[in-house]
């Protein structure tokens, strides 16, 4: 599931892309509840160019949360924090207008030892961070215990550090991007072919990023339900590991009780409650890196068990 113009962007590190103010609004609708009394901390923000605080501010007193920080980053200078704690100017209302201003000694960077202070008073994390950085992001998170909804390439399950974290529920899938395309600005267009950045809207499309979460979310829950019955004519076991190929996630059979290997589309579908990760072909040791049957090497599999049996 590679995505040419995401790889691109982090091989030259080319993070910066703003999120739409209507996506934001869409996936964090489902996490209201848990922002109550809350501080939010967006670490890889640009206020002149993000949404994320914009929407926290426009919700403060909706959401009924208790303080909203973001940190901006500079390459190679000073930058500053704002945040919104109380109604400041005596208007009666907490908005945007109660946005105050600090300096910061260092640059902003999530990495430095002043975000990292901000980062502990937080209680959830919520942003678009670097495509580049994206590992060492999440091990900060996880390192620190906080709650967070981050957006990230699909790619970035497969990496080792990461499906770890899923396959042992510390990471999990949001509910993602209308019909899977995500729109972002950003100032490095020329970057990207016709198709991808459009000069009628100013944004460039990816199919292959999607929201992380370890917030617990109703999607997370929701059994999902299958038809397809077990057949070894349809399902047939790869010739140098123990368990059936499934070529699509709404194929799973309901009825197999042994491993089976699904597409990796499966985790925006996945259950705890039903279904058990056994891990990927790098956890298992499959000889050959990938399954194979017939003698043809099939695409990359999480490998998996229906818990009912």
């Amino acid at each position: 599931m590679k995505n040419k113009n995401l790889n691109k962007a982090n091989m030259a590190k080319n993070d910066e892309f703003y999120t739409q103010l209507s996506d934001i609004e869409k996936e964090l609708g489902h996490y209201q509840e848990h922002f109550k009394d809350k501080i939010i901390f967006c670490n890889c923000d640009d206020p002149k160019e993000s949404n994320f605080f914009n929407y926290f501010a426009l919700n403060f007193e909706f959401l009924g949360l208790k303080k909203i920080i973001t940190t901006h980053f500079e390459k190679e200078k000073q930058s500053y924090k704002l945040e919104i704690v109380k109604d400041v100017n005596k208007d009666g209302k907490i908005n945007k207008l109660d946005t105050i201003k600090t300096p910061l000694k260092q640059n902003g960077d999530f990495r430095s030892p002043e975000c990292i202070e901000i980062l502990k008073e937080a209680d959830i994390v919520i942003t678009n961070p670097p495509f580049s950085l994206f590992r060492e992001y999440v091990a900060q998170l996880i390192g620190y215990n906080k709650k967070f909804l981050i957006i990230g390439s699909l790619n970035s399950i497969t990496y080792k550090e990461i499906f770890k974290l899923i396959k042992d529920n510390k990471i999990w899938l949001g509910y993602g991007f209308s019909g899977g395309n995500a729109y972002f600005k950003t100032p490095n267009y020329k970057d990207f072919a016709r198709g991808v950045y459009s000069k009628e809207t100013g944004l460039v499309k990816f199919r292959n990023v999607t929201w992380l979460t370890n917030i617990d979310v109703k999607k997370r829950h929701e059994k999902y339900i299958f038809s397809n019955k077990y057949s070894s004519e349809e399902y047939p076991k790869y010739d140098n590991f123990d368990a059936i190929n499934v070529n699509k996630v709404i194929n799973i059979p309901t009825d197999y009780k042994d491993i089976m290997g699904v597409p990796i589309t499966f985790l925006d579908k996945y259950n705890p409650e039903q279904f058990e990760i056994l891990g990927n072909e790098y956890d298992l040791k499959i000889k050959g890196g990938r399954g194979y049957i017939n003698g043809k090497r099939m695409y990359s599999r999480i490998f998996i068990k229906n818990k009912k049996f």
